[in-house]
């Protein structure tokens, strides 16, 4: 098998390094199935190789029985206000991106007047959606939102719960903007990236912030088509719980980044039908040479590979099968030799 993979991965990489001389981007090439799907991402492209040879990669599965309870996790909390982007079908997958300014506009005659233009001017302030609190010790800048989902209902999230898998899956992505400039640089370095997962459940009513995204998609049916997006409220997406599971991971597509806080909501959101319906009719390619439908855009699990996966659940309570679960509170107690006089 190791040896059909690894002839599977000549081919692609002389097939890679043949339309070179045309221009052809690495980005073009990599997909989630076939000899350039997620078991050759490492072997395709050296600058790739964390995603075979990695030991922190995502997603993963989650065990209910091997989760950590950490008193010490706060609650997560993301800005309320709404913000203005651009959602686009990359050909990999639906991915919302925020506009670099979110502005309001601010008129006075006196100290915003230009000296001796004689009129007003527009004073352009950027309002970040920040990331907060949960396992983070930095602050980090909401920067964009992906979409994974399956062509049937069966699977389609990247995360799994016990080998239990979601028709679709959102996940928020944020920088730490306190030690990098933007999300380029940050996904490189040391505690860059956040990425928060929200599991979709099928439902009869959607989440209204996720319809907000849906209902552009017939306006990015074909690969590299995109469209704005007008005061989506990143908060809203989240499911109404306070409880997470988190660990530490990478991203999910090439370069496979080592740089990733994973935080998995403990209660997904709800997709209806006809959403994903909409989302399964989009294409990879452009009008011209749609090649497949968009959708399986999901990676398999990684191996846990002995991280911790801590939470905020409590589980000291016994659970219906009498066990209790692990937990993370200290267990501390002295006891001294016996000893005795010579």
């Amino acid at each position: 098998m190791e040896l059909l993979m690894y002839a599977c991965a000549i081919f692609a990489l002389q097939l890679i390094q043949l339309s070179g001389s045309l221009g052809v981007s690495w980005e073009e090439w990599w997909t989630y199935d076939g000899i350039s799907g997620p078991a050759f991402w490492g072997l395709i492209n050296p600058e790739w190789s964390l995603c075979n040879k990695g030991r922190r990669q995502s997603p993963v599965n989650l065990e209910p029985q091997r989760l950590l309870f950490d008193p010490n996790l706060r609650p997560l909390h993301i800005d309320k206000h709404r913000i203005s982007g651009t959602i686009a079908n990359t050909g990999h997958s639906v991915i919302f991106t925020a506009d670099n300014d979110t502005i309001y506009n601010s008129y006075s005659s006196n100290s915003n007047s230009m000296s001796g233009m004689g009129s007003n001017m527009q004073i352009s302030n950027q309002i970040p959606v920040n990331l907060t609190g949960g396992p983070l010790s930095y602050r980090y800048r909401f920067h964009e939102i992906h979409i994974h989902y399956g062509l049937h209902d069966q699977f389609g999230s990247e995360h799994s719960v016990e080998g239990y898998t979601f028709p679709a899956e959102i996940q928020i992505f944020g920088y730490n903007s306190q030690l990098y400039s933007n999300f380029s640089d940050a996904v490189f370095r040391a505690q860059g990236i956040v990425a928060v997962s929200v599991l979709l459940q099928l439902g009869d009513l959607s989440n209204p912030e996720l319809r907000m995204l849906t209902d552009q998609l017939e306006k990015i049916r074909f690969g590299g088509d995109e469209t704005p997006v007008k005061r989506i409220s990143v908060r809203s997406l989240l499911p109404d719980t306070e409880h997470y599971m988190t660990y530490e991971g990478s991203t999910t597509s090439p370069a496979c980044h080592e740089t990733v806080t994973w935080i998995v909501l403990n209660k997904p959101i709800y997709i209806t039908k006809q959403q994903l319906h909409a989302l399964r009719r989009l294409m990879q390619g452009g009008p011209d040479h749609p090649k497949a439908p968009l959708g399986n855009n999901f990676r398999p699990p990684q191996p846990l590979l002995h991280r911790p996966v801590r939470t905020n659940i409590d589980f000291r309570s016994k659970q219906p099968n009498g066990k209790a679960c692990p937990t993370m509170y200290k267990d501390v107690h002295y006891k001294a030799n016996t000893w005795k006089q010579h």
